[in-house]
């Protein structure tokens, strides 16, 4: 008996976990507000909005009533922006069918809570967290989409649920490996959209290969050092849910991220790069809840904080990058 799930969002990665899904032989029921972009999912015209000539397979369909996706789901997947994550899950927690998996694709923290994506969908939803899983590693949609091989990370408290999930997706060019390190998992996926507008912000400088390696590599010491101090373990950060998914944000052309922090070093500010780019970039959004949550564990992110005054608006990106290079000299690793 193949497995019902409901993706909540429509955007491209939902659009391509809800194809890998199908691939794995779920039956899968998108839901959307935009109505042109459910009409062409439903009338099997794929999602040109988000992932233009990408064709959806048989067994993907899309509803504007979220209750009628969830209508006997056995995994509910969150594909959701993390600032409207809260709100549309809270309206329909009493339609999520009990003991199904809530998987959260989010990669950001709520603003002014400063919560992970686990923690808004398990106080949302009102669902233990042993329900909760997190999807995040190297998750460039266009790649995923165009199904060219890929490994990810699928992590939650409960073995079991994490064996489940990474069950529903996996397929021969999509490969989840199951993790317990939840927190260190979501930090991961969190700090490398901030990470990623700063390799993003020298790539539109003009620098070159070495300042980009220079800030990927810091940038994961410091990501790792914040993910420490909250209690996660470091090895987790070496893996696919840190380093590779920092690599593939900072290295593609595909990032959204990466293509703000490239129009932002070429100095535009925040909603300019947006026009550009056409979308939002979730590190945009998460950069100042990161500062804050650093600097409330006695975490120096300088990094972080340099991104966060170029998209505030108080520094043009060259003005960040003398700052940071003009840093007191220390040990690699202090």
């Amino acid at each position: 008996m193949s497995r019902r799930v409901a993706v909540l969002g429509t955007g491209s990665w939902g659009t391509a976990f809800a194809l890998v899904l199908a691939d794995a032989g779920a039956e899968v029921a998108m839901w959307g507000r935009r109505l042109e972009v459910v009409a062409a999912v439903a009338g099997g015209r794929g999602n040109p909005a988000y992932l233009p000539g990408v064709a959806l397979p048989d067994a993907v369909t899309a509803t504007t009533d979220p209750r009628r996706a969830l209508e006997g789901a056995d995994v509910v997947v969150l594909a959701l922006p993390s600032q409207s994550l809260r709100g549309v899950l809270g309206g329909v927690a009493d339609a999520v069918p009990a003991g199904a998996p809530l998987v959260s694709l989010a990669k950001g923290l709520e603003s002014g809570s400063r919560l992970r994506m686990s923690e808004v969908v398990a106080e949302a939803s009102g669902a233990a967290r042993e329900r909760v899983a997190v999807v995040s590693g190297p998750n460039l949609a266009r790649e995923i989409a165009e199904r060219q091989p890929t490994a990810t990370v699928v992590a939650a408290h409960a073995p079991d649920v994490a064996a489940e999930v990474a069950a529903a997706c996996a397929t021969p060019v999509f490969r989840p490996y199951t993790h317990h390190d939840v927190l260190g998992v979501e930090l991961g996926g969190v700090v490398k959209n901030v990470v990623g507008l700063a390799v993003g912000m020298a790539e539109g400088l003009g620098y070159g290969d070495n300042a980009k390696a220079s800030i990927i590599t810091r940038g994961l010491a410091q990501t790792s050092r914040l993910a420490v101090a909250l209690g996660a373990e470091a090895a987790t950060l070496a893996g696919l849910a840190g380093m590779g998914d920092l690599v593939a944000t900072c290295a593609s052309p595909l990032s959204r991220n990466h293509q703000t922090g490239v129009q932002l070093g070429r100095g535009l500010d925040v909603g300019a790069a947006a026009r550009v780019v056409r979308q939002t970039a979730e590190g945009v959004r998460s950069a100042p809840s990161v500062l804050a949550l650093a600097r409330s564990a006695g975490v120096e992110m300088p990094i972080v904080e340099q991104v966060v005054d170029v998209v505030e608006g108080r520094v043009h990106a060259r003005e960040a990058a003398r700052l940071l290079l003009a840093r007191d000299l220390k040990h690699e690793a202090g």
